[in-house]
């Protein structure tokens, strides 16, 4: 037993040594950075399923209007986000470089053009928030579209909070400090938990208690997340004014990345918009049926989630340091662990299905519909989803964020938009057949970067000085 032990932890450390280390990192660096990102995830994905399953307890209509106004939600959020990615790629490579005075200056940089794109998108929704609800989701029912607009309301104010505080996290991971994102994050997300479980459960506010809830707990955290950059953390060595301060040219290299991933997020959640539209023409049950699935499936991506976060700081250091090989080394080793993480997590999740979609409160006739779409997604998942989200992300740390978002854009709209038209509407799947769709796209892109991959031209973008 004495012997065996050691020979056991020399066999893994092997492993870990041969896959998950190299010149610019090593796997210790890799699973300090992995293991915060991955326990926000879980918190973020759990906390939503409580959410919804809160929510559920209102009924079917405000559900089905959360799950609605969240597909225009993210379409929204998806843009300053994107835009904090660029930040991220530009604070790790100049990180990898070692030039820490870069470093802060991107990272400032990045703070005010997100929370900038983030404050145009809250008052366009605010403004036109009737037209665009009559746009997209016009065939909902009147008690689920006023559902909607109260959420959409709600949600727009709140944008500026999350902007801010995702976009000191993205820096925060760029430099490795994922504990700190960590903390932001949960603060965040354990406040909207509890505020909605006094709104919700306690009050019986609906969907207001939800908007009520999200704004509080956003606006706490990016308050928390400006107080860490200007007073807590040292290494940045960030003031108010540098936040405040307008640096072109840094904005200019944040934008190289942020923007073409703007802009694939904004056509890419647009398409998923359009096929909103073909859920809600399917009915009220069709959405639920929509947002129950949809729950489930984040819990089966989340390390894998995780996975394409660490992705784009540790290739972005890679590249910074002008380590191709290494670069490559780490996109293989987390294409394989990825896919196994997502086999491992189907195996444990499809024995508890029915516990776990019983936190919903379904109607009996939609249970059999989720349990399809479940296995459907499931199983492709562990054959396409990581080629096709961890992929983009090593890419797109390179600096090859135009090619990555114009196959986004090709595939959502040439393959997954007309087939999950074809299949739900035209040939009667239904729901079912709209996520069929999806997951066939994800492998059509998946293959396309892959491709790149095995090319030069994905790492021979200079983005840094």
């Amino acid at each position: 037993m004495g012997i065996g032990r050691p020979r056991q932890l020399g066999r893994r450390e092997a492993f870990l040594n041969r896959h998950f280390t190299g010149v610019s990192i090593d796997y210790r660096q890799i699973i300090s950075l992995f293991i915060p990102i991955l326990i926000d995830q879980a918190f973020l994905v759990g906390l939503n399923l409580v959410n919804t399953a809160m929510i559920s307890s209102s009924g079917v209509d405000a559900v089905s209007a959360v799950n609605m106004v969240d597909s225009l939600n993210i379409f929204l959020i998806s843009v300053f986000i994107a835009v904090s990615t660029g930040g991220t790629v530009v604070v790790a490579q100049y990180k990898g470089s070692g030039n820490d005075q870069m470093v802060s200056k991107s990272a400032a940089s990045s703070v005010s053009s997100v929370t900038l794109v983030a404050l145009a998108i809250s008052l366009i929704v605010v403004a036109f928030h009737n037209p665009m609800l009559n746009l997209l989701f016009g065939a909902a029912t009147p008690e689920v579209f006023a559902e909607g607009k109260t959420y959409l309301i709600g949600s727009g104010l709140s944008y500026v909070g999350i902007a801010m505080m995702e976009a000191v996290c993205g820096a925060l991971r760029g430099i490795g400090r994922s504990r700190a994102s960590l903390m932001l994050s949960l603060v965040m997300n354990l406040s909207y938990v509890l505020l909605n479980i006094v709104f919700i459960n306690l009050m019986h506010m609906g969907v207001l208690g939800l908007t009520i809830s999200v704004n509080i707990s956003r606006y706490a955290a990016a308050i928390l997340a400006i107080i860490y950059l200007v007073k807590i953390d040292t290494s940045l060595r960030l003031r108010i004014r540098d936040l405040l301060a307008f640096n072109l040219t840094m904005l200019k290299k944040i934008l190289f990345i942020g923007m073409p991933f703007a802009a694939e997020q904004m056509f890419f959640n647009g398409g998923k918009i359009v096929t909103q539209t073909f859920v809600v023409g399917l009915g009220t049950y069709a959405i639920a049926t929509n947002a129950i699935s949809g729950s489930l499936a984040n819990v089966l991506q989340i390390p894998s989630n995780a996975l394409a976060i660490t992705t784009i700081t540790v290739i972005g250091q890679c590249i910074g340091q002008q380590n191709i090989e290494d670069a490559r080394k780490f996109t293989r080793s987390f294409l394989w662990l990825s896919a196994a993480c997502l086999l491992f997590m189907a195996l444990i999740m499809i024995p508890l299905f029915y516990p776990l979609v019983g936190l919903f409160h379904p109607p009996s006739d939609i249970v059999n519909d989720i349990l399809i779409i479940t296995l459907i997604n499931a199983l492709a998942q562990v054959v396409f989803w990581s080629i096709s989200f961890i992929m983009p992300s090593a890419l797109r740390a390179a600096g090859d964020s135009k090619f990555t978002s114009v196959v986004s854009l090709l595939s959502m709209w040439l393959f997954r938009i007309v087939l999950g038209y074809l299949l739900s509407i035209v040939f009667n799947f239904g729901i079912i057949g709209v996520w069929v769709a999806m997951n066939l796209e994800w492998g059509v892109r998946g293959m396309i970067f892959l491709w790149r991959f095995r090319g030069k031209k994905w790492y021979r973008h200079k983005l840094i000085d």
